[in-house]
């Protein structure tokens, strides 16, 4: 039923709803409760803050015409409410990407000290025992 509402609420974006706020509005998810009732649409705007302000106003303005378009072409008793929830998705992968940038380029900065760094002591930190003349009695008994 999700995938059916999501498909019938982008075809009402993009050919029917004619508000001059609506922007470049992208459908990506429709999430609809066990009982019917309540589908929540997320959605994205290509553009600015204001852009997406005046989308959200367009959508929750066409909520009506859009939610009555769903219930005649799904053909369920009851039609869900509906309610538009601008999606977090694209700012939280921006965010994961320069996060991800950042850890690369602090990983390059330590590969490059690694590189050119010296021990802080001998160069051989490990005690070897000095070679031997063959007379240890470990070795005869053996």
């Amino acid at each position: 039923m999700a995938e059916r509402i999501q498909q019938v609420v982008a075809r009402m974006l993009d050919t029917r709803i004619k508000d001059p706020r609506l922007g470049f509005v992208t459908v990506t998810d429709v999430r609809v409760t066990g009982d019917l009732q309540h589908a929540t649409v997320f959605y994205t705007v290509l553009g600015s803050d204001e852009e997406r302000a005046a989308s959200g106003a367009a959508l929750e303005s066409a909520k009506g015409v859009i939610r009555s378009e769903v219930g005649r072409q799904t053909g369920i008793r009851l039609t869900p409410t509906l309610e538009f929830v601008p999606d977090a998705l694209p700012e939280t992968a921006a965010s994961l990407e320069e996060t991800l940038r950042e850890a690369a380029a602090r990983d390059a900065e330590v590969a490059a000290l690694a590189a050119s760094a010296t021990p802080a002591g001998e160069a051989d930190p490990y005690r070897r025992d000095e070679p031997d003349d063959g007379d240890d009695e470990a070795t005869e008994n053996r």
